[in-house]
């Protein structure tokens, strides 16, 4: 798997472009992501317009994209700001029915070793969210179950600075695991060129950026993917 699309996440609906955030619009944004080369997704439930990790919402969200886009994995995140009481959301995840075939879990979070064990047992895989060297630190000095790959995660930094951040975090590693690599807004493009040049995966999406590499405003989630295929089909 070498591209992702991020589609929704908790980015404003006031930046000129429409934010899917319904089950139905989510499944709309997956079949274009899809068909414009994405090979997996990550999406951020919701509920009456709040982000949420209920069973329900989380299952018709699961559902409706599975029937968009039979086949493809779907993962979300378990960021601590969708349910700020850790006891609640560890028992949100339990209570799954409908599990995505993914999590995103922060590593910057105090909560981060018992929700890869809740995930774990339930059969979900895991995506290790890394926002920094010390959060590379902690993930190489903990006891936790294998993951499917590492999130190298670069906030919104100009390019030479998030690109130094990446590649450090990048060394830090060695190879241990596969990465995913991916910026926000003016880290978002130099990042995800950089992991694809250099062999790994990215993600892109209205999460992460509403602006083509030229700095264009993306219509939708599927013509930031198109544009990230187009680079991945000239790096190989």
């Amino acid at each position: 798997m070498r591209l992702q699309a991020c589609l929704n996440g908790a980015r404003p609906a006031t930046q000129g472009v429409h934010i899917p955030r319904t089950a139905t619009e989510l499944a709309d944004a997956a079949r274009g992501a899809v068909m414009a080369g994405a090979e997996s997704l990550h999406v951020h439930p919701y509920q009456d317009g709040i982000e949420t990790l209920a069973p329900t919402p989380v299952a018709d969200c699961l559902n409706a994209i599975r029937d968009a886009v039979p086949g493809t994995p779907v993962g979300i995140s378990t960021g601590a700001w969708i349910t700020p009481a850790s006891l609640a959301l560890h028992a949100d995840i339990a209570a799954w029915g409908v599990t995505p075939d993914f999590v995103s879990i922060n590593l910057s979070e105090d909560d981060a070793p018992d929700i890869m064990q809740i995930a774990s047992a339930k059969g979900i895989g895991i995506e290790a969210g890394l926002w920094s060297v010390a959060d590379v630190d902690r993930f190489l000095g903990l006891s936790v179950p294998q993951v499917l790959r590492v999130l190298i995660e670069v906030p919104d930094l100009d390019a030479d600075t998030a690109l130094d951040l990446y590649r450090t975090m990048v060394l830090k590693l060695d190879g241990r695991t596969p990465v995913l690599a991916h910026g926000e807004d003016r880290s978002a493009w130099p990042i995800a060129m950089a992991a694809l040049q250099d062999g790994h995966a990215t993600r892109i999406g209205f999460e992460d950026t509403i602006l083509l590499p030229n700095g264009d405003p993306a219509r939708d989630n599927a013509a930031l993917v198109h544009a990230a295929a187009q680079i991945l089909g000239t790096t190989g």
